[in-house]
């Protein structure tokens, strides 16, 4: 999420307007670059070198920046080259200005389905996503973390928290927080806005496991895109299908530091609700 949104940040997306097809193209692209680093270099940094600064630098986006053609769509994009289940999400603050991103995930059904004797919880099988190509930054080995997708979003203003937030869903996790930040960043949305606004989903990219994206893949679009941004979309190159599922599903607490006051926001997307007492 950090990569997209840095790609993002060379181009005055608030001008562009929410839902246009020019936005939704610049955000399209940059996951294709910023997931084609996943596939590339995400491992456990236990065992491989993990080059986060550079991968989350400004230089660096502004060199992947320029791999974006901003009137047509790429199929095939490289990695940067760089130098040396079903999810549940909560967020809760308290009164002293303490708050907590929580993200937690079995992987697929019920995880592995082993119970440790007398623990009561069920061990993950996360291992479905290492790579078996022995090569490879994320390749199996005894004692490693393979790849995964569990993201908890926490936002900061002038050094203090300001937004606990996640979006569940697999892939669509450092999507779906890019989304959220440019609306409310970008689009000047609210808490509850922002994530109720309708959502894109690009599928297709490379992988951690060593799958490789050879056609652009595909790019999934929520109900509520105009049907003009749609067209032109399409002539960019994309290929556009729609479905109603596979959007995540959002939770979020902010703090306003100015008026002292909490604000919460969930969506109808998944089970969920904002509270307080």
């Amino acid at each position: 999420a950090l990569q997209m949104l840095n790609i993002l940040e060379g181009y005055d997306i608030g001008a562009m307007g929410f839902g246009s097809a020019e936005y939704i193209h610049l955000f399209t692209e940059a996951k294709k670059l910023a997931f084609e680093d996943r596939a590339k270099f995400y491992a456990d940094p236990r065992y491989s070198k993990v080059p986060v600064t550079q991968l989350i630098s400004k230089k660096y986006a502004a060199e992947r920046r320029r791999h974006i053609n901003p009137a047509k769509a790429a199929n095939v994009v490289s990695a940067g080259k760089i130098e040396a289940g079903n999810t549940i999400y909560l967020t809760v603050a308290d009164r002293y200005g303490n708050m907590v991103s929580l993200i937690q995930s079995n992987y697929r059904g019920m995880g592995s389905g082993m119970c440790p004797t007398g623990l009561g919880f069920i061990l993950q099988d996360r291992g479905e996503m290492f790579s078996l190509d022995p090569g490879h930054a994320n390749a199996y080995a005894p004692g490693k973390r393979p790849f995964h997708t569990i993201i908890p979003g926490f936002i900061t203003k002038n050094g203090k928290p300001y937004i606990s937030f996640g979006v569940m869903g697999g892939d669509m996790q450092p999507q779906g927080h890019v989304q959220v930040i440019v609306n409310l960043v970008d689009f000047k949305m609210n808490l509850q806005e922002a994530g109720d606004a309708p959502r894109i989903y690009h599928t297709g990219s490379s992988e951690p496991t060593g799958q490789v994206m050879t056609d652009g893949g595909i790019l999934y679009l929520e109900s509520g895109v105009r049907w003009e941004e749609i067209r032109q979309l399409l002539s960019m190159g994309h290929n556009v299908q729609w479905n109603l599922g596979s959007y995540g599903g959002y939770q979020a607490i902010m703090w306003d530091e100015k008026n002292k006051v909490w604000y919460g926001a969930s969506e109808s997307r998944k089970d969920g609700q904002a509270a307080g007492y």
